[in-house]
C-alpha cells in the first residue's frame, strides 16, 4: 500500500507542479485546494500553491532543482493526505485524473487567429486587444505627416 501511495502521490505532484506553469492553472489550482480543504488547509493550501507558482514561474527556464524542490514538496504533502487517511486512493486518483484532463487541455494545439482590418489606410501598427497598459511604439522616418 504504501508503494502504491508513494506512486500515486509522486504523479499527482509531478502533474500539479506541470500545470502550474500553464494557462489552465486557475482550474488546477481549485481543484487541488478542494482536495486539501478536506484536511482543513483549504486557504493555507492555497497560499502555498501560489508561492510555488510564483516561485517557479520565476525561475530560469529549465531551472531543474526549483522544479524538482517544489515537486518534491507537494509529492511529501500529496503523501501526507494518504497516510493520514485525510484523502483516499480512489479521491487521490479522481483528482489526478482531473489535473490530467487540464493538463491534455492546456497542451492542445492553439487554434489560429485570422483579423481582418477594414475601413481605410493604416500608417502603423494595429494592435487589437482587451486592455493594454505603457505601450510605447517607437515610429522613424515614416515621411508622414501627423494628421489631427
Amino acid at each position: 500500500m504504501e508503494t502504491e501511495f508513494a506512486a500515486l502521490a509522486a504523479s499527482g505532484a509531478t502533474t500539479l507542479v506541470s500545470l502550474m506553469v500553464t494557462d489552465s492553472w486557475t482550474q488546477a489550482r481549485a481543484v487541488v485546494g478542494r482536495l486539501f480543504s478536506r484536511a482543513g488547509a483549504g486557504s493555507t493550501t492555497i497560499a502555498d500553491l501560489d508561492a510555488a507558482r510564483t516561485r517557479l514561474l520565476a525561475a530560469d527556464v529549465g531551472d531543474a532543482q526549483a522544479t524538482r524542490e517544489i515537486t518534491d514538496r507537494w509529492h511529501t504533502d500529496l503523501y501526507r493526505l494518504l497516510q493520514t487517511a485525510t484523502v483516499t486512493s480512489d479521491e487521490l486518483h479522481e483528482v489526478l485524473a482531473s489535473l490530467r484532463q487540464l493538463g491534455n487541455t492546456s497542451m492542445a494545439r492553439p487554434v489560429p487567429v485570422h483579423n481582418h482590418i477594414n475601413g481605410g489606410v493604416q500608417h502603423g501598427p494595429v494592435v487589437q486587444s482587451g486592455q493594454i497598459t505603457g505601450l510605447t511604439f517607437h515610429v522613424h522616418g515614416t515621411g508622414l505627416s501627423a494628421q489631427d
